[in-house]
């Protein structure tokens, strides 16, 4: 069963893209004591990611600044590489947080995994939204199919602020 509001999240060890290379930061580091939406998607780099789930938070960085959020994060199933050129292409690493789960540890954790493997793709994430709040969730918006960034866009997650 997938994680569910009112509950914490597990604490996982993520790998960043930085200036100096590689980071590692910890659930705790990124999420106590703040207000944090977290999206997740299958791929960086994939069409509705890429094109569409990415671009909406971006656009609406400013909007969840001003309605008290911290930090704006995306997490996928991708190396630690792969979500670094990610940030630079989309020249947004300064706006929003790039999680690496390239073990799909974090996606195991709170059960939002999916079966990509008929794609070439193995285990991926499940498209969300959440809202977390010192670690707890306190929203969460998963997308039936991985090829919508409806419940879960940045409209949507504005919204329930």
């Amino acid at each position: 069963m997938p994680i569910a509001i009112g509950q914490s999240l597990p604490e996982i060890t993520f790998k960043t893209p930085g200036a100096d290379g590689p980071a590692t930061m910890t659930t705790h580091q990124i999420f106590k004591g703040k207000r944090v939406v977290l999206f997740g998607v299958p791929g960086a780099f994939t069409p509705t990611c890429h094109k569409n789930h990415l671009p909406g938070f971006l656009d609406k960085a400013e909007a969840f600044k001003a309605k008290g959020i911290d930090t704006l994060a995306v997490v996928s199933v991708n190396d630690v590489h792969v979500m670094g050129a990610w940030a630079r292409v989309t020249e947004n690493a300064d706006r929003i947080l790039f999680l690496a789960d390239g073990n799909g540890e974090f996606a195991r954790a709170v059960d939002l995994v999916f079966d990509a493997s008929m794609g070439g793709m193995g285990e991926r994430l499940k498209r969300f939204s959440m809202l977390v709040e010192d670690g707890v969730v306190k929203s969460l918006n998963i997308e039936d199919s991985p090829g919508k960034a409806d419940v879960s866009g940045a409209e949507a997650m504005l919204k329930q602020l």
